[in-house]
Parts: C-alpha cells; structure tokens; sequence
C-alpha cells in the first residue's frame, strides 16, 4: 500500500493519536523558530497540522503534504497564518533551490520510504545559512532495538518506519551540520534536531 493511500485511510483518526501526545515537543521544536520578522518556512509533511498552533504569526508558510485529505484537514489550524498550502512529495520537492529560510520536518522523515531524499530536499530548497527543525523517532547507530526493528517488517507497508539511524541519513547531506540534538520523548527514542545549512 502506498503512503498515500495509507495516510487517506488515517487522516480522520492521525489528530486522536497524535495530538495530545506530541504538543509539548512540537511546541519546543517551533520555538526555535523567530518569534518576530519576516521569514518563508516550509512545513515539509505538515499533516493535518498540528504544527500550526505553535508557529509564530509574521512569516510567509508553506504547508506541503502528499495527501489532500490531510491538507483538507490543516485549513481550520492556520488561524491568522499566511498561509500556502502545496500537495506534493517531501522527497521531491516541487520548489527551487535555496527558496527558503527555514524547513520543519515533524514526523516525516522516518515516514518516507527514503529519509535521505528527504532530507537531502530540505537542504536544497533551504537558503545558506537557513535551518531545518526536525521531531521524529530515530535509532541511534550500534543500538539493537530488536522489537522494533522486527515490527517495522509490518508497519513501514502502511504508517511509518521505526528503524531509521539519523546519523546514517545525515551522511547524505554534507552541507547540513547538527546545531542541536536533544532527547524529546519515549526515552530518548523521540528528538528534536536543529540543522544548518552551511554558507557556501
């Protein structure tokens, strides 16, 4: 099943599991957001966006998912954003180089079949000097996570994958270097990363 099927079916139930559950790490990780100015972000993945409440108003958003049912469901949390919403792929991403200042990556990269090309499509279409915010679940390189890494056999056909190593997709993307990289939840399994771009 494809992730954009998969993700038709969940949309109605995403905000019941998610919601509640990632408030406080979301709200942490978009703090590192400018809380006044102008700039262009890219929610890259933005679901049925339960980002929206935590981003600061002033900046020009743009709020990319592959599913329209998703998107559909993000319109009534932009509040007094401006807002563009965008249906697409996070791993092809349909912007030029260098378009933007900032690019949120929640719950994304470790939903994609390939979290390098996501990742590598934040760095592109990010300015030098731009960062990227990223909350997801990663494994930690050497770390045995056997039930884990057995259920995700299953849940990668139709949710998400649960044995991606961070630093192993990093390597990919030599012109992003790691600012912050802090445990967020379920022990550390959960992170909030800060990347930057490097000025050329």
């Amino acid at each position: 099943m494809s992730l954009q099927t998969s993700y038709r079916f969940i949309a109605p139930f995403y905000d019941a599991f998610l919601a509640r559950a990632t408030a406080g790490a979301r709200q942490r990780s978009l703090s590192r957001l400018p809380q006044h100015g102008s700039a262009s972000v890219l929610v890259s993945g933005a679901g049925t966006g339960l980002d929206f409440p935590f981003l600061p108003p002033g900046h020009d958003y743009t709020a990319l998912d592959l599913t329209a049912a998703m998107l559909a469901r993000s319109h009534s949390r932009s509040r007094n954003l401006q807002m563009q919403w965008v249906q697409g792929d996070s791993m092809v991403l349909p912007f030029a180089d260098e378009h933007f200042d900032y690019v949120v990556l929640h719950l994304i990269v470790a939903v994609v079949p390939h979290p390098e090309r996501c990742l590598a499509e934040a760095a592109r279409v990010l300015k030098a000097g731009g960062r990227i915010l990223i909350f997801d679940k990663f494994l930690h390189r050497g770390e045995r996570a056997w039930l884990r890494r057995s259920l995700n056999v299953v849940v990668e056909q139709f949710a998400t994958r649960l044995n991606v190593v961070f630093e192993d997709v990093l390597e990919h993307t030599p012109d992003l270097s790691v600012v912050a990289d802090k445990p967020a939840l379920a022990g550390g399994w959960f992170r909030l990363i800060e990347l930057l771009k490097k000025e050329k």
